[in-house]
């Protein structure tokens, strides 16, 4: 088997007359978590809308387990093995936690539709299978006390790991999570950046992550590639990204700038 889960080849996607992704290129290893990272309009959300087939690449293919996902139609990505979610929450606010959460076990739904008006056994055994395996991600991400809670009267932070709990109820090979600490304060992002770590390390789970918290992503990154206005501006090490000078220039000014701010701070 091969280490590497998802491939990018040449990506480019043009809307009209802008060139949104330009020529990227990246592999994804299989147990690792890979973040993309830029400033806003890099181009990172396209990426992971390529990926998830919201939109078509212009050129380029992407290669998932053997299958060319460029081919496949959206509504197969979850089947497939690939969950994600979103920079603005999208959840159904007026169900509780745990029916939210049962819906991301629709893919693994393999009953009909008579055996389910009759309620048969089949339909009783796959309704606890799925129940046991929602259990399981609410435990994980310590979601026991809202299980029942309707998720318009949560709190911002306790949504946004719903959120990632609905996806992980897919059993995904692979997590896409776009900015996941968007609007969450410090001591949520660190509950995060350790969520994020068991999914990966208990659950064996590959994470692809699009994120503007640096430290976060020191924290759980094994591999960072940055973007700037649709390109790539560099791949490695989180330290070896924040510290590469067209990512610098690209966050903070000219090299030269920062070096004088540098200095005077000094």
């Amino acid at each position: 088997m091969s280490d590497i889960l998802l491939s990018a080849k040449n990506l480019s996607v043009r809307f009209g007359g802008v060139l949104a992704v330009n020529n990227v290129s990246f592999d994804v290893k299989r147990g690792e978590v890979f973040t993309l990272i830029g400033p806003n309009g890099a181009g990172k959300t396209t990426v992971f809308n390529l990926i998830s087939r919201i939109y078509t690449p212009t050129t380029g293919t992407i290669d998932y387990q053997g299958k060319v996902l460029t081919e496949q139609p959206p509504h197969r990505i979850a089947s497939l093995g690939i969950a994600r979610t979103f920079q603005n929450i999208e959840l159904f606010e007026h169900a509780t936690v745990l029916h939210n959460l049962l819906i991301g076990r629709h893919t693994h739904s393999s009953t009909g539709v008579w055996s389910e008006m009759f309620f048969t056994g089949k339909v009783r055994r796959a309704e606890v299978a799925h129940r046991e395996k929602v259990e399981q991600v609410i435990e994980l991400l310590d979601l026991q006390h809202h299980r029942d809670s309707m998720v318009a009267g949560l709190p911002y932070g306790v949504r946004k790991v719903v959120e990632v709990a609905r996806a992980l109820c897919t059993e995904p090979k692979l997590l896409l999570l776009d900015e996941p600490s968007s609007g969450l304060n410090v001591e949520e992002t660190d509950d995060m950046a350790f969520w994020i770590q068991d999914i990966r390390d208990e659950l064996g789970i590959t994470v692809l992550m699009v994120e503007h918290d640096m430290s976060l992503v020191s924290k759980v990154s094994d591999r960072v590639l940055a973007m700037n206005q649709g390109e790539v501006l560099a791949t490695g090490t989180p330290r070896e990204v924040q510290n590469h000078p067209g990512v610098i220039e690209a966050y903070l000014g000219s090299v030269d700038d920062v070096s004088a701010l540098r200095r005077e701070v000094a």
